[in-house]
């Protein structure tokens, strides 16, 4: 569907976000240091729900990294603590603020589940087109050409891991929160959604069958037609959880398949048909 202007830019800055960790996530995992990681936690503490984007349990430290996908020319206010976007002098959230918020309900976290871990905390400015002019010395934020040698840092950390850090792992992980209570999502319906398989590496409406295979004209990619139809049932699944999936319901969302049967097959062996006839569904 079409989004509105504002949901529109909601939406680029939750996309750029995510490409920011995931950029992260990407260099964190070259580590071969003795070191666990979690990514994207959310957790609730105080009756204050809070986010991490990277958490790096090592022998005698945690690092607490919050992701910044900014680019563009920034600078940085040091007597009023504001940061600003060049060449409109846009202020910006200060990410030091969130940084001290999340360090602080981490801190009250561990107390809480009896844990006592140093935390070092930063903020990574992942995107090389970033520049901050008149960065501060004394704050903790790492720059795009800092993360390097960053994560080479990490990477000579000597102390081992122990079980104590592995039950620390696994009490943080049995902690966070699935599902975010600030999200918001735009209204929608399934009558004014568009309907149509799409590929699933540029999400173009432009397939065709040809064999066993989707093939997309936009960009070439090719996908087993088995595979298309049960990612049409992964959202369908996601956007309108009370419905119940049946043959024609995929059929009616994919467009493409021109013969119900052949939909109808894969849903039968790779699903629990529940009832008979057109009663039957899909589970």
């Amino acid at each position: 569907m079409t989004l509105s202007d504002k949901d529109k830019r909601h939406y680029l800055t939750l996309r750029k976000s995510y490409e920011g960790e995931v950029l992260f996530d990407r260099k964190t995992e070259k580590l071969t240091c003795d070191c666990l990681i979690l990514n994207d936690l959310l957790f609730k503490v105080n009756n204050t729900t809070f986010q991490i984007d990277s958490l790096i349990i090592t022998g005698n430290l945690l690092f607490l990294n919050e992701v910044k996908n900014f680019e563009g020319d920034y600078y940085y206010n040091n007597e009023l603590d504001r940061l600003y976007k060049r060449p409109k002098d846009d202020e910006y959230l200060n990410p030091l603020n969130q940084l001290s918020r999340s360090e602080s309900l981490l801190r009250q976290l561990l107390q809480y589940i009896g844990y006592h871990f140093t935390i070092e905390a930063w903020v990574i400015f992942i995107n090389p087109e970033f520049t901050l002019y008149q960065a501060p010395l004394d704050k903790p934020f790492i720059l795009p050409t800092q993360v390097n040698s960053y994560i080479k840092k990490l990477d000579i950390i000597p102390q081992g891991l122990s079980g104590k850090h592995k039950m620390l792992a696994d009490k943080l992980l049995s902690l966070h929160k699935e599902k975010n209570p600030y999200t918001t999502l735009p209204p929608y319906a399934y009558d004014q959604l568009k309907k149509g398989q799409t590929c699933a590496i540029c999400d173009s409406f432009a397939l065709s069958v040809r064999g066993n295979k989707c093939v997309c004209e936009d960009c070439g990619h090719e996908e087993l037609v088995a595979s298309a139809v049960l990612r049409s049932v992964d959202e369908l699944r996601l956007l309108f959880p009370d419905r119940k999936i049946t043959t024609n319901l995929v059929f009616e969302w994919c467009v493409i398949f021109e013969f119900k049967k052949r939909i109808a097959r894969i849903l039968e062996k790779n699903f629990k048909i529940v009832g008979y006839g057109q009663w039957a569904y899909y589970e």
